[in-house]
């Protein structure tokens, strides 16, 4: 084989390979056609995609019938091409971020970490190293809690970034109350969405600012 040829044939691997790093689906924007806690299905030019989705997505989806736009992150397996989608940047990179970074976390555990917690409380998690927060998420154990840390700790630059992120944009007396009661409500056996139902219904019936123990008796009365 001629040298020319050669470097065609390695140009047109390399060139392969930059292809299926890349994503093959940025995003959704169509009409919203259902939407639940753990999955959405949007109508794009007369396809229904179905994407998996944490909870906060689905917290800030409008109700179905409207235009709705989704960034979406695609896995592809032998057996099935999957889609996770976010409704906001930020929950899309962390996701992507556990899932490229982190050993042996996959899409299962990193959805279950961008659903169990904002994610600038998480970033402060990672800085401070608080593996007791994270563990507390559900389907978050406390070795995998203590590897997340420690990776991503040791991935050059995510550390100083995000201490300097907290730092500017450190969550608030009330997200951190919220955050906790959510928690504690998750402790006492009530599901993550009916959790996250109460308190938000809780914070939007009250002006005031609530301590997270006062949250938790809010929310009791709502779920009783």
């Amino acid at each position: 084989m001629r040298i020319a040829e050669q470097k065609g044939l390695s140009l047109l691997c390399c060139c392969e390979k930059t292809i299926k790093r890349r994503e093959m689906i940025e995003f959704l924007d169509g009409e919203l056609i259902e939407a639940y806690p753990t999955h959405a299905v949007v109508n794009v030019g007369g396809i229904g995609y179905s994407t998996l989705i944490p909870v906060t997505s689905y917290e800030r989806l409008p109700k179905p019938g409207q235009r709705v736009r989704i960034l979406t992150h695609l896995v592809v397996r032998e057996d099935a091409h999957i889609l996770y989608g976010f409704t906001s940047a930020a929950d899309r990179d962390l996701f992507r971020l556990l899932v490229h970074h982190v050993t042996g976390v996959g899409p299962k555990i990193a959805l279950a970490v961008v659903s169990g917690m904002p994610v600038e409380l998480f970033k402060a998690a990672v800085v401070m190293g608080d593996t007791a927060a994270i563990s507390k998420i559900s389907g978050i154990g406390k070795k995998t809690a203590e590897r997340i840390v420690l990776e991503l700790k040791d991935r050059l630059g995510v550390a100083a970034e995000w201490e300097a992120a907290s730092a500017a944009n450190a969550p608030s007396p009330a997200d951190l109350a919220v955050h906790d009661a959510v928690l504690a409500l998750i402790s006492l056996g009530y599901r993550q969405l009916e959790a996250h139902k109460a308190i938000k219904l809780a914070t939007s019936n009250s002006k005031e600012t609530h301590t997270s123990d006062e949250l938790v008796r809010l929310a009791l009365k709502i779920l009783a």
